[in-house]
């Protein structure tokens, strides 16, 4: 098989249709399979392996989301947001923003909303909450985020801080 036909085809499902019904098809068939090798080779180490694939892959969504979005600021950070918040899946409250700082709260979390509903909120956080770190590197490495709290563990909102580094000087 050449270079050409063992890549995929670009992952534009987000775009398509969202990240809340993204996000509920693939907790709907990995759950059940979560369980089932759980009960196989233990859940410590499947909630690990779990963990550890979801950050590569959220890493790696945020390159090509920055990429395909032709930045990595703040305002475009923002602006992708769009398909996290599509079909009001996400109610953000922005604080500030600025070319290095994007802070905002989200206020309403249907994501927080489904796992609970699917009776698997530790498993939402695995697969949702836990990409938030490596998505924002992988959308600009030069950026960091803090977060305090979250929906999904019990908190009133959700507290993303995000720094970017200084914008280039031409």
């Amino acid at each position: 098989m050449s270079e050409e036909e063992s890549e995929a085809p670009a992952d534009t499902l987000t775009q398509r249709i969202g990240v809340l019904t993204r996000r509920e098809t693939e907790a709907r068939i990995v759950a059940p399979l979560i369980e089932a090798l759980a009960e196989e080779f233990g859940r410590e180490r499947v909630l690990e392996v779990v963990r550890d694939t979801v950050v590569r892959l959220a890493k790696a969504q945020g390159g090509e989301l920055a990429e395909a979005m032709g930045g990595d600021d703040p305002a475009t950070f923002l602006e992708s947001m769009k398909y996290w918040r599509q079909d009001g899946a996400l109610e953000i409250e922005v604080l500030e923003q600025t070319p290095e700082k994007l802070d905002f709260n989200v206020t309403r979390c249907r994501y927080a909303e489904l796992y609970r509903a699917l009776g698997i909120p530790e498993l939402g956080a695995i697969l949702s909450c836990n990409r938030d770190f490596a998505f924002a590197e992988g959308f600009n490495a030069e950026a960091s985020l803090t977060r305090s709290q979250t929906i999904l563990s019990g908190a009133g909102h959700c507290d993303f801080r995000f720094r970017f580094p200084p914008p280039a000087k031409d």
